[in-house]
């Protein structure tokens, strides 16, 4: 966790882009045309990237006297007035039971997405999530939110910055992420605070504030972010520091703040149960995961695939637990993790327990392929039947059988194998000895795809099978298919692998060869 402090080049003040511009303008102009005494504030992440020098398109638009929509009516009056398109109005909906507490409404002005709403106050009752809403002043709006740093106005009618909580702008220099509000009442109010806490601090390296960390770690905030918010709005969170600059540290914050078993939670009944400390090796997994990902510098990942990637290395220590659902199956209980923790899509969860899978294929043909002996026995225990051909062509089928398996993420699944070969798997706390290791993956890593692509295996799994299985059903003399033309299928595919030259002539040839051998020996 960062515990120094961090100093931040912070902007005087906001320098409008010409789009931003001719959007307030416009804004401008409607308050003039119906002499409209509304103050238009631009609120939260636009005001702190701008500030930081960084270029933000979310713009949100906060109202001191009237409702969003009523505001973009307004709009669409002048627009009319003037000759020019008006644009369709958005409202989305509060939804109390997914701690969206007020009316936002949407509008496209000059191709940019604007929100609307109304500046608010809220009150909380002791025993209930949902807050009283009713229009507050900007001062009242800006103690509501959920970090200093988020409290901040642009106001366009002035042309100024606005810092009610008074430490805004004080806290983004200092790089600390701040509660404007005692934390632990904060976080009860809206646990989903705690998360977005964690996610500021680890997406800009800023350092949370100890009283944050106390009322982060305390039991009623573990105890609200299970029962009071819904796991979608969860499952989004942890989406979005995986998909961040920084997600190992925003890990690291939740595992250290002990929120990892109210995130990440599990069935009842899983086995093996896990162990004291198995969140540390979690996040210990994903670090090494993430740094080796970062050496290797690997251009052909995709955002998609990094994300994953880095799924998988954090619950790697989950591969084997297994619980039963309530037909008596066994499922893993990384699929839960997925489906009923985060609520995050099915075939995330299907890609990381295939990512697992591949990971130990490739532990035990890394030495195959590292191998230059020709005549060597290849076996794995994960393919023991295989067609009998030349050891280099033995080592040709087992790795594209493995690449077709999974298929364009074969590489994160060579990066994750790297964490499960006994080789380098030894605990150090020595710094230069962990480099060092990291340098050995990164090596056997390099090393590994040389080999793969060498084979000719890159994209193997769009190879399309000479022979169908019509032609199958003829050579067998057969009229419908079923286990037996599967099981061909599977060997003329070996035959394949192992004869990238071959014909459909030859493949066919060597099948007539092959079940006459074998119908002479039954």
């Amino acid at each position: 966790m960062c515990t120094s402090p961090v100093c931040v080049n912070v902007k005087d003040q906001i320098y409008l882009t010409a789009k931003e511009k001719q959007i307030f303008d416009r804004l401008l102009e409607v308050l003039r045309h119906f002499n409209l005494q509304t103050q238009l504030r631009v609120a939260g992440g636009w005001v702190r990237d701008k500030l930081l020098g960084k270029e933000c398109y979310d713009i949100d638009i906060a109202l001191d006297n009237m409702l969003g929509k009523e505001f973009c009516e307004k709009v669409n009056e002048y627009l009319s007035s003037t000759g020019e398109e008006t644009h369709g109005i958005g409202v989305i909906q509060c939804n109390p039971d997914q701690s969206k507490h007020l009316e936002t409404a949407r509008m496209r002005l000059f191709d940019v997405w604007i929100d609307f709403v109304n500046l608010r106050s809220e009150d909380y009752s002791e025993n209930s999530r949902i807050p009283t809403m009713k229009f507050g002043t900007a001062e009242e709006d800006a103690y509501r939110r959920d970090l200093t740093i988020n409290s901040l106005f642009y106001n366009i009618n002035t042309g100024s910055v606005e810092d009610f909580t008074g430490r805004g702008i004080m806290d983004l220099k200092s790089g600390k992420i701040v509660t404007p509000l005692p934390p632990k009442q904060t976080f009860l109010d809206d646990p989903l605070r705690v998360l977005r806490a964690i996610r500021f601090g680890a997406r800009f390296g800023f350092m949370l504030d100890e009283e944050l960390k106390i009322a982060a770690a305390d039991d009623d905030v573990k105890a609200a972010i299970a029962d009071k918010i819904s796991r979608e709005r969860i499952g989004h969170e942890i989406d979005l520091m995986i998909s961040g600059n920084h997600p190992v540290k925003a890990m690291a914050h939740i595992s250290e703040l002990q929120l990892f078993w109210a995130v990440f939670s599990l069935p009842p009944e899983s086995e093996p149960s896990t162990s004291e400390g198995c969140e540390r090796l979690c996040v210990a997994c994903m670090d090494s995961t993430s740094r080796l990902l970062e050496l290797l510098e690997l251009s052909s990942f995709n955002d998609d695939q990094r994300r994953l990637c880095l799924y998988a290395a954090l619950f790697l220590p989950f591969r084997k637990t297994i619980y039963p659902d309530n037909k008596g199956k066994k499922i893993p209980v990384v699929s839960y993790i997925f489906r009923n923790s985060l609520k995050l899509k099915a075939s995330d969860a299907e890609t990381v327990l295939s990512l697992h899978l591949a990971a130990e294929k490739f532990v035990s043909l890394i030495p195959l392929i590292l191998s230059n002996e020709d005549t060597q026995i290849l076996e794995v225990d994960w393919k023991r039947e295989i067609i009998d051909v030349s050891a280099a062509s033995k080592l040709r089928v087992l790795a594209g059988l493995l690449l077709r398996e999974i298929k364009e993420f074969w590489r994160a699944a060579l990066v994750l194998s790297m964490l499960l070969r006994p080789a380098i798997t030894a605990c150090t706390t020595n710094s230069s000895n962990k480099e060092s290791e990291l340098d050995k993956k990164r090596e056997l890593c390099d090393r590994i795809e040389k080999a793969i692509l060498e084979l000719g295996l890159e994209k193997v799994w769009e190879l399309k099978p000479l022979v169908n299985g019509k032609d199958i059903m003829n050579v067998l003399q057969i009229k419908s298919g079923g286990p037996v033309v599967k099981e061909w299928q599977q060997k003329l595919l070996e035959w394949q692998l192992a004869h990238p030259s071959g014909s459909a002539d030859e493949c066919i040839d060597w099948m007539r060869q092959t079940h006459s051998k074998r119908a002479r020996t039954e």
